[in-house]
């Protein structure tokens, strides 16, 4: 289509600036990826009432972004940062299954995608941004080749990088696959089910890593962090590919307001009141998580009561905040000062650790993990194939799994950690360390086990990494089950604090790593690298970091101190449960073959099938397996397309028409179509 201004607008100086502003083309830029593939960036065409917008391209495959921050400051403490990620049905040319034919809920591949996504682009706002912000990414095309997930991370980043929100990025993501010892960045979805490693790397200029997401085949150590190293290198195209795109398209950002702290006399008030306190309380290691918690929480009370009386004029939430900052300096400086932790241990200790199985005998599998004051009950229930979790249809095609036989439900109730709330609700929290302890343990559960299995993980005590004492705690429910995994499974959660040092002049900070991280290391240090996998490899990986980025050199070892611990974990996991139970339990689902002469099955079927409903419906039985047609898994077959189901949307598809002989109205219009031939 064909614009053109009229001489009326060019002959008005303010039309006709708003017309260059409307009409003015896309800003763009290419990153060329070493392996060829390139990812395409552009703004300015699309969404500019957003205070940022970027589209991100690869193949087919394209994602807008919009970022749009509030002007107006929250009276909160933290960031309210809200990631939305929309799969579209339209993008890949399909029409919603459900009734309504429309998007309903996020689904659960949208909430653990948008949950990477925000893990990519919280770390490097301002400290103290505390204005309500929202990333929404949308789906524009899906060619089925290439995924939009780890493009919505680079169209995000853009779109903060040229918008005026406070943002120090860019930060770049890409996909890393391991097929045959060599490393594929961006995989197409077909390299990617090839491959013994899915990883998503983000990283920010000079090479600093910003979040690890990954599920492998129990992948060596070396060869994980070969990936990852290649995986940040690909980052940096990236990166100035988006430092050239805000250039050009970049808008000034806005100030920021500098966190507010009392005057020079409450500070020095404030801290003469709690500084020894609070480093008697985090140097006495008989304290557990409750009585620790209520020490702090007394000494903040009493502090605080005694500024309000001795200065009245001073902000009461201003001197709360300067009393967690003391907090934190306190309980971090501590670590480097003892080289131990506020419960007494060594940087490289785990907690005592204890094990059972077996514990409820109605059940097919159960066990109880016990670290610390973490405690995880895992249960194991079989059922038949037909049980499997079936995925959405739109998640399917864009490359997730069309069915599941084996999947995780991750429960963490309010009483785990000594609270009240809704009960029953699953947010996005539990479903994303649900994902990840799946991730976790999919890799040593067998192909061909006859049955689904669902594994359900209660945490009943909460003192950090939950999640992975729920690889650890599975992995023996399934062993007690008689599941004849490849080999046990455990997963530990390594943690970092960081302490700058300005005489010293570092170009990354002194740190400390932490090995089996406390929940309060969680909540005052500067990372969360959960790993899970065998005595051998790694089966999933997922780093959360506060910081602006990591070295390679933390990552690295952060996880050997993973695969040390993973050690210890499994000698004590072996101790209770050695093996898989080789013995079924007597309440195991039951599975027979039984053969039904040919002039019986009339019988058996009854008229319109009713003999078969009710046999189902009433023993639970199931004839529905390939092998009664006489099929193997990935066994290649003929069959005919007669389009999509108006109602479900699904292919229907028949077998039978090539394999069945002609019906007797065709042979019939043959044999008479032969007479006239012959006459």
């Amino acid at each position: 289509m064909l614009i053109q201004k009229t001489k009326c607008i060019s002959e008005r100086p303010v039309l006709r600036k708003l017309a260059d502003r409307l009409f003015s083309s896309n800003v763009a830029e290419e990153a060329k990826l070493s392996n060829g593939r390139s990812v395409r960036l552009s703004t300015g065409k699309l969404a500019r009432f957003a205070d940022g917008a970027a589209v991100a391209s690869l193949g087919e495959t394209s994602v807008m972004v919009t970022a749009v921050s509030k002007a107006k400051s929250t009276n909160t403490s933290f960031l309210p940062l809200v990631v939305d990620y929309r799969q579209k049905a339209a993008a890949a040319g399909r029409i919603p299954t459900n009734f309504l034919r429309r998007e309903l809920g996020a689904t659960e591949k949208e909430i653990l995608t948008s949950r990477m996504i925000d893990r990519s682009l919280r770390p490097l706002f301002p400290v103290g941004y505390f204005y309500e912000t929202q990333v929404m990414c949308n789906l524009l095309a899906v060619d089925g080749v290439y995924d939009p997930e780890v493009l919505s991370i680079n169209a995000a980043s853009a779109a903060l990088s040229i918008s005026d929100i406070p943002w120090n990025g860019p930060v770049a993501a890409v996909r890393v696959a391991y097929i045959d010892n060599e490393v594929i960045i961006n995989p197409t979805r077909q390299e990617l089910a090839h491959s013994d490693l899915n990883l998503v790397v983000s990283a920010s200029k000079d090479n600093l890593i910003v979040m690890l997401e990954a599920s492998g085949n129990n992948l060596e150590n070396n060869k994980f962090i070969k990936c990852i190293e290649d995986g940040v290198a690909e980052c940096q195209i990236i990166t100035k590919s988006i430092e050239r795109l805000q250039s050009v398209a970049g808008k000034p950002k806005r100030e920021v307001q500098s966190i507010a702290q009392p005057d020079e006399e409450t500070r020095t008030f404030l801290k003469m009141l709690c500084v020894n306190k609070l480093r008697d309380i985090f140097s006495d290691f008989t304290h557990d998580k409750i009585s620790r918690d209520v020490s702090v929480s007394q000494v903040r009370a009493e502090t605080l009561e005694k500024v309000r009386m001795n200065f009245p004029t001073a902000d009461p939430a201003v001197c709360s905040e300067y009393f967690n900052k003391i907090l934190k300096e306190i309980f971090r400086n501590l670590i480097f000062e003892t080289e131990r932790r506020c419960d007494g241990r060594l940087l490289t200790e785990v907690r005592p650790i204890s094990c059972e199985v077996n514990l409820q005998r109605p059940l097919h599998g159960s066990s109880l993990f016990q670290r610390g004051q973490t405690q995880v009950f895992s249960t194991v229930a079989f059922d038949s194939p037909d049980s499997a979790m079936k995925g959405d249809a739109l998640s399917v095609l864009l490359g997730g799994l069309k069915e599941k036989n084996f999947f995780l439900h991750y429960e963490f109730p309010p009483y785990a950690t000594n609270e009240t709330g809704r009960a029953g609700a699953y947010g996005r929290r539990e479903i994303g360390h649900g994902a990840l302890a799946e991730k976790g343990l999919r890799p040593v559960i067998p192909s061909n086990f006859p049955f689904t299995i669902r594994l359900t993980s209660e945490v009943l005590e909460s003192n950090g990494s939950s999640s992975m004492a729920t690889v650890c705690g599975g992995s023996m429910a399934l062993m007690d089950a008689g599941v004849q995994i490849s080999s046990p499974a455990a997963g530990v959660a390594i943690g970092l604090v960081t302490k700058l040092d300005e005489e010293k002049n570092k170009s990354f900070p002194e740190y400390k790593i932490l090995t089996d991280l406390l929940g309060i290391e969680d909540y005052l240090g500067d990372m969360d690298f959960k790993i899970a996998g065998t005595g051998t490899g790694i089966t999933a990986l997922q780093a959360d970091i506060k910081l602006p980025g990591i070295t390679m050199d933390v990552v690295s070892e952060a996880i050997y101190r993973a695969h040390d611990a993973k050690k210890h974990i499994l000698d004590i996991m072996k101790s209770t449960i050695p093996v898989a139970r080789l013995q079924r339990k007597d309440n195991w689902p039951v599975t027979e073959k039984l053969e039904v002469p040919v002039h019986k099955r009339s019988r058996l079927f009854g008229l319109g099938g009713g003999n078969l409903k009710k046999l189902t419906a009433v023993t639970g039985v199931q004839v529905h397996h390939p092998s009664a047609l006489g099929l193997d898994a990935g066994k290649e077959i003929t069959v005919k397309y007669f389009g999509r189901d108006p109602v479900s949307g699904k292919m229907r598809l028949s077998r039978k028409v090539l394999l069945g002989t002609a019906s007797p109205v065709a042979k019939s219009l043959n044999n008479g179509e032969n007479t006239r031939k012959s006459s």
